[in-house]
């Protein structure tokens, strides 16, 4: 499976009938196509005359095994993974075990599956999958791999080579850059890799296969070393591509689950890249040039065509960034339509309260929110652009909209000092009233600011990713898209303990609290006064009465305001009464200040 010193990958096919066969391995998320299938049959089907199938192999996989126990694997990654390896790789199989014993031991849902049965499973899959494929008819196999899809394709790619000697092409976010001109050096089932978009480069692929082109395209690696690569064009206006079909998606749910009743969540695409792309942790835009969006008149279409096409109703923004100028028209249109679509996007903490009511009102329901930290240094470390009242204003306002807010706090962020960990501390008593964040640890990706200027985040060394060692034998450990770290990664993992511990907490509360739509903290107005309904982290309730300019002030501070604008809204009140109030108010946790800004964290529940 090394690859083996001057070895040349094939470079012809002279198939009267080029098949294309397009591959989403093991773990992406059940209830999900593949976006990146749907849009590279869609190209090729559009532009050509090749024959192109695409397979998304993880659903044999989930009826294989079952559908919660794939659900549970997919949503660890590293277990996944480690499934793969053993069977790639048969002498990592005791350390991969250990890695998967860990992984899905302290997931919290229930005993640890039979490693070696589920291995026995999985090959005997591959086995029914590959002789139904028909390996001697493909022209060109491609796959898609992002995460936690590596090792599953590797170890398809080189069953299906000891099958027929098929031709492969990869391709995806774990095949960008430096990274991709690693995978293809080392590992023989590699022929050709895509380092960049997908659509432009594998069709110029399939024209060179098919026709004995004499150079290979843009973008396209091999492990020849005296071809001159170029990145790989890019799509200029992404209005001009065909809609994604995600029939053969469907297709293959109905066969392999007859009897269940399914409602996908369809992937749709506005925008590629990142218009802020100044995170320093982020690895997340390698393969995309530029940012580039389409137009909400496209996007409407787009989605009117996939509900009939589909009959689905739930949709998945794939967009690290929803595109600002173009997202407000579209949920005007999606609110103004009899579709009741619903949607999941990213979305930046700077989003407004007016926004995300339109936006809500237009089908969202589930935001995922780049928080991060609710330490303002650290923020300004991690390039965030935001600071602590953007986030915690973000939390209100889905919370005062209906809608569902996910985001993390990273921890053990490289050079974090305590004082930082003792605001993170501080700052998680505000936002005890809203949905509950997750904890990440710190993850030192490939080309992310972090890992291109090490020095500046006190690491001294990059190394093998820890999990990778137990996966990979030592000559793969290196250059892969999960990497390791010397530096202060023990003194973190101590000093961010307490919060972890905290949002363990906070998570336990919300969801052991009694079934109601009534937020922790509301208020209701009663003209000349508000009651504010606090409830705290010990179950208790607590009952605030604001009267006249009190209740005049909280109300006006229903979204950042400076100091100086409530001092000009009341002359006749002292900037030191003014600040005496918002202090005591703060005190109890019924507001929230950073430098000068203040917010008042209540929301309105009739």
């Amino acid at each position: 499976m090394a690859r083996s010193a001057g070895l040349t990958p094939k470079t012809k096919c002279n198939a009267e009938r080029f098949r294309v066969v397009l591959v989403s391995p093991p773990w992406a998320l059940f209830h999900r196509p593949s976006i990146q299938l749907a849009s590279l049959e869609g190209y090729l089907k559009d532009t050509s005359t090749y024959s192109v199938e695409s397979h998304h192999f993880y659903l044999n996989i989930a009826a294989t095994i079952g559908i919660d126990l794939y659900t549970r694997i997919s949503a660890s990654g590293w277990a996944g993974e480690a499934l793969f390896s053993a069977l790639l790789f048969p002498e990592k199989k005791a350390a991969a075990a250990a890695l998967f014993k860990t992984e899905l031991g302290t997931d919290g849902k229930g005993n640890i599956p039979d490693f070696n049965r589920l291995c026995t499973d999985i090959e005997a899959c591959y086995d029914a999958w590959i002789a139904a494929t028909e390996p001697g008819t493909i022209a060109l196999c491609g796959f898609s791999v992002c995460f936690s899809q590596l090792l599953a394709s590797l170890y398809l790619a080189f069953r299906l080579k000891q099958a027929a000697s098929v031709v492969t092409v990869f391709g995806g976010t774990s095949c960008s850059s430096e990274v991709g001109r690693y995978l293809v050096a080392r590992f023989e089932q590699i022929d050709y890799l895509v380092d960049g978009e997908g659509e432009i480069a594998l069709l110029e692929l399939c024209n060179y296969l098919s026709k004995n082109g004499s150079m290979l395209p843009a973008g396209i690696r091999t492990c020849r070393e005296d071809i001159i690569e170029k990145k790989a064009v890019s799509v200029g206006r992404l209005d001009d591509l065909p809609v994604p079909s995600y029939t053969s998606y469907l297709s293959e749910i109905k066969n392999l689950f007859p009897d269940r009743p399914f409602m996908p969540v369809l992937p749709v695409e506005f925008s590629r890249g990142c218009s802020w792309n100044r995170c320093t942790f982020c690895n997340l835009n390698l393969q995309w040039k530029g940012y580039r969006h389409k137009k909400a008149k496209r996007l409407t279409a787009e989605i009117e065509h996939m509900v009939s096409e589909t009959e689905s109703l739930n949709f998945s923004f794939t967009d690290n960034v929803l595109p600002d100028r173009e997202i407000p028209a579209f949920f005007r249109a999606m609110k103004e339509s009899n579709q009741d679509v619903r949607f999941f996007a990213e979305i930046r903490a700077k989003t407004s309260c007016d926004n995300l009511r339109l936006f809500h009102s237009g089908g969202l329901r589930t935001v995922q929110v780049g928080i991060e930290s609710l330490s303002a240094s650290l923020l300004a470390r991690m390039g965030k652009g935001t600071s602590v009242m953007d986030n915690i204003a973000i939390m209100k306002n889905c919370s005062s909209v209906g809608i569902r807010l996910m985001g993390n706090i990273i921890t053990q962020f490289p050079g974090s000092r305590s004082e930082e960990v003792a605001e993170t501390l501080e700052n998680l008593e505000y936002v005890f009233p809203y949905a509950p964040l997750d904890t990440a640890a710190f993850f030192l990706g490939y080309g992310s600011p972090v890992y291109r200027n090490p020095r500046n985040y006190k690491i001294q060394a990059i190394t093998a990713h820890p999990k990778n060692r137990m996966l990979f034998p030592r000559k793969f450990q290196d250059q892969l898209f999960a990497c390791g770290y010397r530096g202060d990664s023990g003194i973190q993992k101590k000093r961010w303990q307490p919060v972890n511990k905290k949002i363990r907490s906070w998570q336990d509360f919300h969801r052991n609290r009694a079934a109601t739509d009534k937020p922790l903290l509301f208020y209701r107005d009663g003209g000349t006064f508000l009651v504010i309904h606090q409830q705290l982290p010990d179950g208790s309730t607590l009952l605030h009465r604001l009267r006249s300019i009190s209740r005049e002030i909280y109300l006006f501070c229903d979204q950042p305001k400076e100091l100086t604008d409530i001092c000009n809204a009341w002359p006749g009140l002292s900037p030191d009464a003014i600040e005496t109030f918002v202090g005591q108010l703060c005190a109890k946790r019924l507001m929230f200040r950073e430098n000068q800004r203040i917010i008042a964290l209540a929301v309105s529940f009739t």
